[in-house]
């Protein structure tokens, strides 16, 4: 697990999955389930990604798109074992999580 800040500067579309893959360093033989969570009010960014969590294979990486940081999440995936890396872009917060 790891947390940092980066600049993105491209304008692709709505789920820009190359400059997520950049930004969040994943391989690029994981699929991508993203969620974006910028609109939801609290606590549904964390329930929603929680639900999602729970069936995710090892092939599938889930990166939540937010507009904070999800410091509420991070305690919950360490206790499910999951593995997450969170990176600061322009359009918010990517949060990547993998089995």
């Amino acid at each position: 697990m790891s947390r940092s800040t980066t600049d993105a500067s491209e304008d692709e579309t709505q789920y820009p999955e190359a400059t997520w893959r950049r930004e969040l360093d994943l391989a690029e033989d994981r699929s991508i389930d993203p969620l974006d969570a910028r609109e939801l009010p609290p606590p549904e960014p964390l329930q929603e990604t929680l639900e999602r969590v729970a069936d995710l294979d090892e092939e599938t990486v889930l990166v939540q798109l937010n507009d904070r940081e999800p410091k509420f999440l991070y305690p919950k995936l360490d206790d499910r074992g999951f593995e997450y890396r969170t990176e600061t872009v322009d359009d918010g917060v990517l949060t990547a999580i993998w089995r």
